[in-house]
């Protein structure tokens, strides 16, 4: 063990301006080997707590106090994602959903709608171009269009998405945007896995999608 500590081969011979001294005492040795490893550990303790105290500073830096969960710690340190990401349905729209009156159907499908569309409803199977933001019922996010850039394609009612948000755009009218509380039995059955940040949906869970139809391809022309 002490062979393998650079300071304490000073306990062997040291190095000075007048070049190398040996010692042969047995009881300087001890003493001499006493003192570094004495050294040592207080510059190991001093290293130690100088780490602990810039992490705490960073901490109080970053407006961490002892209630904020370890998760939180965590995800700072993971470098995850902020909650500032783009949505369909910002702070005042929250406000106004409060007094739009929620629609129950069969099927256990919730909707509010933020806007209703002044253009055609799409029928089954055909193609709509929608922008949707997926949430946990406690609003995280867990996916978006908005963040590729591009609406989503796709053929309604024909099974390519989850039941609740089939039969939640079916309804809608183009031009239109709508809140949908999608019950578990008709959102992700199997559960989903959380890409790195995101929430991950448990089997049967519920879910919260913010929709809007944005065109139908080829019944915009029947409009005009």
């Amino acid at each position: 063990m002490a062979a393998s500590s650079p300071s304490l081969l000073l306990q062997l011979g040291s190095t000075s301006r007048n070049g190398p001294t040996t010692i042969n005492n047995p009881n300087v040795s001890r003493c001499i080997a006493t003192r570094v490893i004495a050294s040592e550990t207080r510059d190991k303790s001093c290293k130690t707590n100088t780490l602990s105290s810039r992490r705490d500073a960073m901490l109080l830096l970053l407006g961490v106090s002892g209630g904020l969960s370890m998760n939180s710690v965590g995800a700072y340190a993971a470098g995850l994602p902020p909650e500032d990401k783009p949505r369909l349905c910002e702070a005042e729209c929250e406000k106004e959903l409060e007094n739009v009156p929620m629609v129950t159907t069969e099927s256990g499908l919730q909707y509010k709608d933020i806007k209703v569309g002044t253009g055609p409803s799409p029928p089954v199977g055909f193609q709509v171009a929608a922008n949707y933001v997926a949430m946990v019922p406690s609003g995280q996010i867990f996916d978006s269009s908005l963040e590729k850039g591009l609406p989503y394609l796709f053929r309604v009612g024909s099974g390519q998405v989850i039941k609740g948000l089939d039969e939640g755009i079916l309804s809608m009218k183009a031009g239109g945007k709508r809140r949908l509380y999608i019950p578990g039995p008709l959102a992700f059955p199997k559960g989903l896995t959380s890409a790195p940040g995101r929430p991950r949906v448990a089997p049967n869970s519920p879910v919260v999608f913010d929709v809007s139809l944005e065109y139908i391809p080829g019944l915009e022309s029947d409009e005009e």
